[in-house]
């Protein structure tokens, strides 16, 4: 017989019911053990439910000390006037059942342990032991601070308790962090104290990896990465019983919370990856990626894509934009107003774009050299078809990574006159100071990505989940918190729709690109590297350049960046820009976000002075201008050509005799 709880509040007990759970009194807070158990009721047998089971019931003497039971059994009566009694065993049953038939429709997924949460708690503890302060002053500071919390955390409680009119919420706690920001972690000092200490404990033990002695430099940059991942992944705020607002959210809703998130959950799982966004909302092509063109050249590597004009005169020179092959081209063509394709059209620049096709089977032999050639390939078909002598080009991460070693190839070639100027968002050549994706850069992990490519390319859902794992806060748990623990619906956004919809890399080409660039820093040393049968010098390269870096960009560190100065021989104009790798790059004038430094211009006149030696003198020497930078941008542009010719022929696509492939946005950016 099914037992019944209104609200959390106990009104009988089961046979067979775990530690905890029969015949303890409930406060009106408490959920059944089983509740949260019940997910992974067949995982769960033993020791690991009789853990969870001990939990709440310590976890539920500390708060009746804190509230009284006479307290409770008015609460109790009070909402047991105002709500209808939840059937706890039937949102258990619906939980299980869901988590049985995934089961059963995915053994392997069930039995690799990843749902389990006694996995996820031994694989912490060991990692947590490693840095176990045990001895002298370690030790000693993790005690005092302990005490200090402690005196701290009941002497305000207190305080409060001796000031009626003072709520708990206002008092300053130690230390603050925005993922506790909701008034509940403060307001109970059961939660305060919780999330208190497992900041000093994340802290505490950051401090030990970053003291950790005998070390390289990069393997102490990975300890310390891997650290922050694994404390950032224990936070409270990710467990059910230990997350105030999901408690209060389950109350609420009698549980559908749950249920919803295990939904989401399953169908996370099913699909190889996290969902961060309504991806129902958005149609490529219609209200995405949208900008009117045509596809004008298409090899089995890309497509190009030439986009309508929207003036009655263009630049005599064209651009074409070279954006990573990491993920979809529309990251430049979100929505018009977000969009630095419809910006480029408007200022007059003839726009072309490259799509690159997402790697399958009959690709595993596509190298590094082969996107070289490819950049080369849409440079002629721009410059003949438009009769042109030359192109201004733009490339993105490691498309701008690659134009550098394009225009080193031309140059070395005797071409390098194909390209009028070079824009580089975000790109690196130097790799020494590369960021925390180098945290995935060794021999091992080499080993091991070369290990998924069993058909010949690199899954990008591996790719999207190391991106997200470098802002695993705001990209991975704040998700896992607001759709899988509270059951929140996704919100339609442009943005993340475009970030989840990543594209698989040929096997080759991962493997060369790490290893040579990322891994050996070839790059930057002269002719060691070839490519189509010429060796590449950087210095070689005389071609005007502007060069983009984000300030606060995780992914292409703006130091790193900044590094592009130190290799090219030609004229260079170098732009700080505020915010990260993406919203440091999509920032439309009208958005009136953010900022820029650029270093001051006499007169406002161009000038050919050199730049600083290093970046933290750039940033002392340069002028901050709030808003966008695309304007900026486009005058360095016209500085170089200003010259302009009406829209005729073949400048606008698809007209009479102009031969076409399909519509913009074409198939590749679709499969």
């Amino acid at each position: 017989m099914a037992t019944r709880q209104q609200n959390g509040t106990g009104s009988g007990s089961k046979a067979g019911a775990s530690p905890g759970e029969s015949d303890a009194p409930q406060a009106p807070y408490a959920l059944p053990t089983s509740l949260f158990a019940g997910p992974f009721a067949p995982l769960m047998e033993g020791p690991m439910r009789d853990m969870i089971a001990m939990q709440s019931q310590a976890a539920q003497q500390m708060m009746d000390a804190f509230f009284p039971a006479q307290a409770s059994a008015e609460t109790d009566s009070a909402k047991a006037s105002q709500a209808a009694p939840t059937d706890w065993d039937d949102v258990v049953g619906r939980l299980t059942r869901m988590w049985q038939d995934f089961a059963r429709e995915n053994p392997a997924m069930a039995a690799s342990g990843f749902a389990d949460p006694s996995r996820w708690m031994e694989l912490a503890g060991q990692w947590m032991a490693r840095f176990t302060p045990n001895e002298g002053d370690a030790a000693n500071r993790a005690f005092i601070d302990t005490l200090a919390l402690w005196e701290t955390m009941i002497g305000q409680f207190m305080a409060a308790g001796a000031e009626p009119g003072k709520a708990a919420g206002t008092l300053a706690l130690p230390r603050s962090d925005r993922r506790f920001a909701d008034p509940q972690w403060r307001d109970n000092p059961i939660f305060a104290m919780l999330h208190q200490a497992y900041l000093m404990a994340a802290d505490q033990i950051m401090d030990a990896a970053a003291r950790a002695e005998g070390l390289p430099d990069d393997r102490k940059m990975q300890l310390s990465f891997f650290t922050r991942l694994l404390t950032e992944a224990m936070s409270p705020a990710h467990f059910p019983l230990t997350n105030p607002v999901v408690i209060a959210r389950t109350l609420e809703t009698g549980g559908e919370n749950l249920v919803k998130g295990m939904s989401h959950f399953l169908a996370d799982l099913q699909a190889g990856q996290l969902t961060h966004t309504d991806n129902n909302a958005f149609t490529i092509g219609e209200n995405i990626a949208a900008t009117p063109g045509k596809v004008v050249h298409e090899t089995p590597l890309f497509q190009l894509i030439q986009y309508t004009p929207t003036t009655e005169k263009v630049l005599s020179v064209p651009l074409v934009i070279f954006p990573p092959w990491i993920n979809r081209f529309y990251i430049l063509d979100l929505t018009p107003k977000k969009s630095f394709v419809k910006y480029c059209l408007d200022q007059g620049i003839s726009t072309f774009m490259v799509s690159w096709k997402s790697a399958d089977p009959s690709m595993a032999d596509i190298g590094w050299e082969d996107y070289a050639a490819a950049q080369v390939e849409a440079i002629d078909v721009i410059r003949e078809r438009l009769d042109v002598p030359a192109v201004h080009a733009i490339g993105y991460c490691v498309a701008g990574t690659t134009l550098a070693a394009t225009l080193a190839m031309l140059a070395r070639r005797g071409e390098a006159d194909k390209v009028a100027s070079a824009t580089y968002f975000t790109a690196q050549v130097d790799f020494s100071e590369a960021g925390e994706l180098k945290a995935f850069i060794d021999e091992q992990q080499l080993a091991a990505v070369d290990s998924l490519a069993t058909e010949g390319f690199v899954d990008g859902r591996y790719l999207s989940l190391a991106f997200n794992l470098l802002r695993s806060p705001d990209l991975l748990w704040a998700y896992v918190i607001n759709n899988y623990l509270l059951g929140e619906e996704y919100k339609p956004f442009d943005l993340l729709y475009w970030n989840g919809h990543g594209t698989n890399l040929p096997a080759r080409f991962h493997r060369e690109y790490l290893r040579k660039l990322y891994h050996e820093n070839l790059l930057v040393e002269p002719d060691a590297i070839t490519l189509n049968g010429t060796p590449i010098d950087l210095h070689k390269v005389k071609t005007p350049s502007f060069i983009q870096a984000g300030r606060e960009d995780h992914i292409a560190p703006a130091k790193s960046v900044w590094k592009l100065t130190q290799q090219f021989s030609g004229p260079l104009e170098f732009m700080l820009a505020g915010s990260g790798h993406i919203a440091g790059v999509v920032n439309p004038p009208e958005a009136k976000k953010y900022q820029f430094w650029t270093l001051p211009r006499p007169d406002g006149e161009a000038d050919d002075r050199e730049l600083p030696d290093s970046l933290e003198s750039f940033v002392e020497q340069a002028v901050e201008t709030p808003g966008s930078w695309w304007n900026h941008w486009k005058s360095w542009l016209r500085e170089i050509d200003a010259e302009e010719v009406k829209v005729a022929g073949k400048r606008k696509p698809g007209g009479r005799g102009d031969k076409v492939i399909e519509d913009a946005p074409g198939r590749y950016v679709k499969s």
